[in-house]
């Protein structure tokens, strides 16, 4: 494992769950993190530490991003997650989802956070990592089950597009992580789920430092092992 003293994550969407926790536990082990709320006023606000700096932005709005991009200066990070999501109306089949909210989760889950890997492109350091927010979900040749279908196929495109931007940009040498956080005991995974907070984002951060700046495009869950597209 890597030395994290030194190291800097950009966290896009702290404001609670397992974003949260991301910003807690990478504070922990020695990073220096600046994490974004889409709205102020959250918990992350309430996390006391030297090395945490707390943005604002919504990652659906591109001169957001921009605006986000000139206030954070010239720094680069060894880690950029884009965390940020949403399951509106998950449970229900894709014919029952009105098109406008099924659109919404596609841009949100799918098309933002690659716009994004795109504007903060320029500030992944050298040896660092773009790690996007995915799930097990995502995995087409994984669905024997169904359900959560427009989640589900959001996390697909999303993980579609991230191998389309790691072929763009190959030739520098990026490295692109798609994690799936396994099904944790959020707002979005219930209370029935598997495992808690902590344990996900440990999990999460033991995995990433392990393969920090391993060029190409990897998809894997929060123990480390690697999943099928």
């Amino acid at each position: 494992m890597s030395d994290t003293s030194s190291k800097r994550a950009l966290i896009v969407g702290a404001s609670r769950g397992l974003g949260l926790g991301l910003a807690e536990t990478l504070l922990q082990r020695g990073w220096a993190v600046t994490a974004t709320q889409r709205k102020a006023g959250s918990d992350l606000e309430r996390l006391k530490a030297d090395r945490l700096t707390v943005e604002t932005v919504d990652i659906d709005d591109d001169a957001g991003v921009a605006a986000l991009h000139e206030r954070l200066g010239p720094q680069s990070y060894d880690l950029i997650f884009v965390v940020a999501g949403v399951a509106t109306q998950a449970h229900d089949p894709a014919h029952a989802v009105p098109r406008d909210v099924a659109a919404q989760v596609y841009l949100t889950n799918a098309i933002s956070p690659i716009r994004f890997a795109e504007a903060f492109r320029d500030r992944l350091a050298p040896g660092g990592s773009l790690a996007l927010m995915s799930s097990v979900l995502g995995s087409v040749g994984l669905n024997e089950s169904g359900g959560w279908e427009t989640y589900r196929a959001s996390k697909a495109a999303l993980n579609t597009l991230a191998r389309s931007f790691e072929i763009r940009h190959r030739e520098s040498g990026i490295s692109v992580f798609l994690v799936h956080p396994g099904w944790v005991r959020t707002d979005m995974g219930g209370a029935e789920a598997d495992i808690d907070v902590a344990t996900s984002v440990a999990g999460m951060a033991d995995a990433i430092e392990a393969r920090l700046g391993e060029p190409g495009v990897a998809y894997f869950d929060y123990r480390g092992e690697t999943l099928a597209w």
